[in-house]
């Protein structure tokens, strides 16, 4: 499968780099101090969703800054445990700076920790200190592709998150889902590929020729 397009918008965690055991030690810990149960977590979308929406989700509002605070804390003190995804430096590297995104639920401080520990630096990064609504609101892609000043519908959102996908999708943007946290059957897309080492690109006077392996 073939896309012409004008910017690649990425997801980061689950699309670039794998924080999974940073993320589950984390959290785990956190829980634990804050009385938080399997139970808990069970009731509320987590995958691809701002920390604040899950701190806020699972306690009070008076303890939420607080808590929020703690949690960014543990994950930035964590974030060198963090590895690059197949694919992901080979495709980067085909891309132009000005025509590639990071698009995060993240804090910017977290986001670029986990980044650099993974060795990527992302010139252009949308993080959850930019924006109002997180994914599946469409807002976090739409200002990225202001930011790159392309037009949305020029735009392909690679995710791994059903979430994250729905925004891609409420923004007009082309989405290729990567199996990398879900099943295929789980995630709604134009196309689905294992990884980043299934997707290719070149960049032309025309924009990017993005090829799909599978």
């Amino acid at each position: 499968m073939k896309i012409t397009a004008d910017a690649l918008l990425f997801d980061n965690d689950g699309t670039l780099i794998s924080s999974m055991e940073s993320v589950t030690r984390c959290w785990t810990r956190w829980a634990g101090e804050y009385g938080i149960t399997a139970a808990d977590f069970a009731r509320i979308a987590l995958h691809g969703r701002p920390a604040a929406d899950i701190v806020a989700d699972l306690l009070p509002a008076a303890r939420v800054p607080e808590a929020l605070a703690r949690i960014e804390r543990l994950e930035i003190e964590d974030a060198g445990g963090v590895v690059p995804l197949p694919g992901t430096h080979a495709l980067l590297e085909q891309l132009p700076v000005e025509r590639w995104a990071v698009v995060t639920s993240a804090t910017r401080r977290l986001a670029e920790a986990r980044l650099e520990g993974a060795g990527i630096l992302a010139k252009n990064l949308i993080s959850a200190d930019d924006i109002s609504r997180g994914k599946p609101d469409p807002e976090p892609f739409l200002l990225a592709a202001a930011r790159l000043g392309v037009d949305p519908a020029r735009c392909v959102v690679v995710e791994d998150a059903p979430v994250g996908l729905a925004a891609g999708r409420a923004a007009g943007m082309v989405t290729v889902a990567l199996t990398t946290t879900h099943r295929a059957d789980e995630l709604t897309a134009d196309a689905v590929v294992t990884d980043l080492s299934a997707v290719s690109v070149q960049a032309t006077d025309g924009g990017l020729e993005i090829t799909l392996a599978d």
